[in-house]
């Protein structure tokens, strides 16, 4: 599985970057972006979804929750995937799965077709992340990655963001159908432009695949997500199986997936290669972005419940409301980029965690009278806080890693990216309904008792805020920016 000898990646100083690899990413972003848009559209059309298809909320919540599951699954596979395949061959699979999906979800004619549909699309977005954050760190230098894993950091956290607003809109005046309908013409123009322009810039090499450990990550990351996923339905006693099941199940599953990566990657055969972990920078990056990924899937998951059943807004004014802090997230993570080029992680990520932390503690404030201005005003201040840390602490964990280790450490990122959402969404909605059953109970009328349990909800969200800050303190600059700035003879910002 040998490769025509691909373009060199650029020099540590070369300001222009060669242009298949511009194209490349080019072309990688802006798919990216499609596919990931759709993680969470499902939120707000869940209502006429049940309705349409005569199906409750245990079975509607599984087109959120299988997409989640699918990406957990495959992602873990995609480091394997990357070494063995080339890079054009790659995106043309991902994207022909991320378009199948979509045209199937499109033309649906029952609950069953759809949910496949959502998990054949999974499958082609958990390749396309990891594809874009290995092309990226692998032939863009240390002194540009800023920029370029800030517009990365639009892709994993605006597109989410502002998926409920987009679902919002289209729900507002059409059938839940054209949510893929209108997506699938970006799919398709992808795929063409992917067909057209991209070129093979990565080497390949001859790998052998596990099979057992490939089984064993499905059952632990796809118990894990299952399991996580269902606390919620849980706790409304809705849930068809106990979360204790899937939960063990994928706790026993993934000890021994880490027991045999450990043993095969001694001999360079792991299906997912842990020795990342050994980075201390890697490590301290990753658990702080699966605390800021579960802030912000938690978040996504509690406002639009809070407007639409404590406010009484309908599905396009929650939509809206999420609009705003989407843009900003967008605008600030390309300008966060550049001053992580000039300044490194630190500077970033300490502000950053205080925002997010300052943000969430004002969310405790919601109640039945607060006022647009100050929910619209909190949300955006939360995604500033949030594009401050999420592009330093992608770029430094995966610079900390020499470059054998790249498609291993995107799929690593990507994977706890998707776990904390899911375990995010099912610790703020666990707390919200224990909450809000309590003061059911203890006759507490139904506007009331929501806005109680919400409460809470974001008061667990802001004391994990604070664990964020602490370990803030903990970052470092990675190896290959001390490099850099030792190359050049002078600091490039105030990092240190």
């Amino acid at each position: 599985m040998s490769s025509t000898a691909p373009p060199a990646p650029p020099a540590p100083h070369q300001d222009k970057l060669p242009a298949a690899v511009k194209t490349a990413l080019t072309v990688l972003i802006a798919a990216t972006f499609v596919v990931i848009l759709n993680e969470t559209i499902m939120g707000v059309a869940l209502p006429k979804l049940m309705e349409d298809l005569r199906i409750d909320a245990g079975q509607g919540q599984w087109l959120t929750t299988g997409f989640m599951l699918t990406m957990a699954v495959v992602i873990p596979v995609t480091g394997l995937i990357l070494q063995v395949l080339r890079t054009r061959t790659v995106f043309l699979i991902a994207m022909g799965l991320f378009s199948a999906g979509t045209a199937l979800a499109a033309i649906a004619p029952g609950f069953l077709v759809l949910l496949l549909g959502r998990v054949v699309q999974a499958g082609g977005t958990a390749i396309m992340l990891p594809l874009l954050m290995t092309t990226a760190m692998t032939f863009v230098p240390p002194h540009r990655r800023g920029r370029i894993m800030g517009l990365i950091s639009i892709v994993i956290a605006v597109a989410p963001a502002i998926g409920p607003t987009l679902s919002g809109l289209i729900l507002h005046v059409l059938p839940w159908r054209w949510l893929f309908i209108l997506v699938l013409p970006f799919a398709i123009a992808a795929l063409v432009l992917g067909l057209t322009v991209l070129k093979d810039i990565g080497e390949t090499r001859r790998v052998r695949f596990d099979l057992v450990s490939i089984l064993l990550s499905v059952f632990g990351f796809g118990g894990l997500v299952y399991g996580l996923s269902s606390i919620g339905e849980a706790a409304k006693g809705v849930a068809e199986v106990s979360p204790l099941l899937p939960l063990g199940v994928g706790v026993a599953a993934l000890a021994l997936f880490v027991w045999r990566q450990l043993t095969l990657q001694k001999t360079d055969s792991a299906l997912l290669d842990l020795r990342p972990f050994t980075v201390r920078t890697f490590t301290v990056s990753i658990v702080l972005v699966v605390l800021s990924s579960a802030s912000l899937f938690g978040v996504l998951i509690l406002l639009p419940l809070y407007v639409q059943q404590v406010l009484g807004w309908d599905t396009l004014g929650a939509g809206l409301m999420l609009l705003p802090g989407g843009v900003v997230m967008g605008v600030s993570s390309e300008i966060v980029g550049r001053l992580y080029d000039r300044f490194g992680p630190r500077p970033l990520v300490i502000p950053g965690a205080i925002v997010v932390s300052g943000a969430l503690w004002v969310m405790t404030t919601f109640g039945v009278g607060t006022q647009t201005w100050l929910i619209v005003a909190a949300h955006v201040v939360l995604s500033i806080g949030l594009a401050f840390m999420f592009t330093p602490l992608m770029t430094n964990a995966l610079g900390s890693l020499p470059s054998s280790s790249y498609s291993y450490g995107s799929a690593i990122f990507s994977t706890l990216q998707q776990v904390a959402g899911a375990a995010g969404t099912a610790l703020f909605v666990t707390v919200m309904t224990l909450v809000s059953a309590g003061a059911l109970r203890t006759g507490e009328a139904a506007v009331p008792a929501m806005a109680a349990g919400l409460h809470s909800a974001f008061v667990v969200g802001a004391c994990l805020s604070l664990v964020a800050v602490a370990l803030a303190f903990l970052v470092r600059q990675s190896p290959a920016q001390e490099l850099e700035e030792g190359h050049d003879g002078a600091p490039l910002g105030a990092a240190h």
